[in-house]
């Protein structure tokens, strides 16, 4: 099933979803439902900031509780996790506005925030303020633009069908040799 069979079929709650656990496609594709009126403007805005709320709250939530974990500390060796701590130390509240919006940072910085002695209150509220802007921006692009990613979307689909068992097989391989080097690394660190 696609994100739009599921965003069509489902509506609200997989745009909810989907906000918080893909992020901007889904959130886009949300607006175009709505550029197609299958879904009503607010609440898919509401439905994509919540979603990304209540994800970005669970992140900072684990990086809190669980800092001395060793699934954290692995995180924290990440290049991505330095920069973030890097621009969240500068800016903090501008940083916990603007991470959603920076390609790699949005997963890891959240989690990067509860590591630090942030209060809880400070960051609920600028991820909420910053989750109805993400919601609203990315909602508003898929319905301004919905014709147009329709077209591209329908290209697309055309060349998928001829490059879709190649894509396959690359994330199979892919998947395999990140599991054995995973599992190589923990048998050395062990």
């Amino acid at each position: 099933m696609t994100l739009e069979a599921l965003l069509a079929q489902y509506g609200l709650p997989a745009l909810f979803l989907g906000a918080g656990v893909e992020g901007e496609t889904v959130v886009v594709l949300g607006g175009v439902m709505v550029h197609r009126g299958l879904l009503g403007y607010v609440p898919a805005v509401i439905a994509a900031a919540m979603g990304s709320f209540v994800a970005d709250q669970i992140f900072f939530a684990l990086g809190r509780r669980f800092r001395n974990n060793r699934y954290v500390r692995k995180v924290m060796e990440r290049p991505a996790f330095h920069k973030a701590i890097e621009a969240f130390e500068k800016r903090p509240t501008l940083f916990i506005f603007g991470f959603r919006f920076l390609y790699g940072l949005r997963t890891v910085s959240p989690i990067a925030i509860g590591t630090t002695n942030l209060p809880v209150a400070r960051f609920l509220a600028a991820n909420a303020a910053a989750a109805a802007v993400w919601g609203t921006v990315f909602v508003t692009l898929g319905y301004l633009f919905g014709k147009s990613i329709e077209t591209l979307f329908g290209h697309i689909r055309e060349a998928g069908y001829v490059f879709l068992p190649v894509i396959g097989a690359m994330l199979v391989i892919a998947g395999i040799v990140y599991f054995v080097r995973n599992r190589r690394k923990v048998k050395a660190a062990d």
